[in-house]
């Protein structure tokens, strides 16, 4: 089982880009959330580790996440509101999101009892690791968790407008990779977090992978730097891609049975090539909807086992 901790959310989406006075339709989301349906859908067994209000917007949340067989026996509930993300979505799809959170079920997550003993990664990103006290408990369940040994794969996901100390969210960020094995950014992360993803230290993850919008995506190794283009599709909007690849990456090691950092470390440049295009693919299928909306495994063309 790979376990995603982090935050759900409803993202608002004009149903019109560009004009902000357009309809606005609920769409669930989150990255973390996003990243646990998009695994389940791929066929990973995934658990989800977070705290989902019980208003409306969160039952239909945790419906959600049942229809995709995504194990909710980690998830906590609260009667506080759900957190809400305006997204505006310009002319070539890209988003940019307001976040309306204060006092939400989401950011009051406490530190679970055991996983259970069948996970064998866990997932972290977003805002959850941003929004207090929950963001602590989130980086103490990340310790924890790489202390037994676990496999562990960070996604920052950067929402500047969210963090009001940059500083003190870069040390946390510094922190957490003594911890990491798999680390999953954007270009514009990087540069946000002023992270060289190219410079690769013996305590920091395994591997770092970087995506590049429609360039593709590329990953940094210690054994060397190995790239894929993007997969050409008319996009819709850009919404939930980075989680799909974070997902698609995580299962794509899962099912080449090289999810823990010593295979990341051996991995030749086939196998590495591999992972990235079928995150490049699972990507450009997400990118091609409207909203958050991972393709299922039969959409994509499945990958060879070792």
């Amino acid at each position: 089982m790979i376990v995603v901790a982090g935050e759900a959310l409803i993202d608002l989406v004009p149903q019109a880009a560009g004009d902000t006075c357009a309809p606005l339709v609920p769409a669930c989301g989150g990255g973390p959330y996003n990243t646990a349906r998009a695994l389940a859908r791929l066929g990973s067994a995934v658990g989800f580790c977070s705290r989902i209000s019980s208003d409306p917007f969160g039952t239909l949340l945790a419906d959600r996440l049942r229809a995709d067989n995504v194990d909710l026996g980690l998830v906590q509930r609260g009667p506080e509101p759900t957190t809400l993300a305006l997204a505006a979505v310009d002319a070539d799809g890209s988003a940019a999101y307001t976040f309306y959170c204060q006092g939400t079920a989401d950011r009051l997550f406490t530190l679970p009892g055991p996983l259970p003993a069948e996970t064998r990664a866990v997932s972290f990103g977003t805002c959850s690791l941003v929004l207090e006290p929950g963001a602590g408990a989130y980086e103490e369940l990340m310790y924890r968790e790489a202390r037994a040994g676990r496999f562990i794969a960070l996604d920052p996901n950067i929402r500047a407008g969210l963090i009001e100390d940059p500083d003190a969210y870069r040390a946390r960020f510094d922190r957490m990779l003594g911890s990491v094995s798999l680390l999953k950014l954007s270009e514009e992360d990087a540069q946000w977090l002023g992270f060289d993803p190219a410079v690769r230290s013996s305590a920091g993850p395994a591997a770092v992978v970087v995506t590049r919008g429609a360039a593709g995506l590329t990953v940094h190794t210690r054994e060397g730097d190995y790239s894929v283009p993007g997969e050409a599709v008319a996009v819709i909007d850009t919404i939930g891609a980075g989680d799909t690849v974070n997902a698609a990456l995580l299962h794509a090691l899962s099912e080449l049975d090289l999810l823990s950092a010593q295979a990341l470390t051996g991995m030749s440049e086939d196998h590495w090539r591999q992972v990235l295009g079928f995150a490049a693919r699972a990507a450009a299928l997400t990118c091609a909807r409207a909203g958050a909306d991972p393709p299922f495994a039969h959409e994509t063309r499945g990958l060879q086992s070792h």
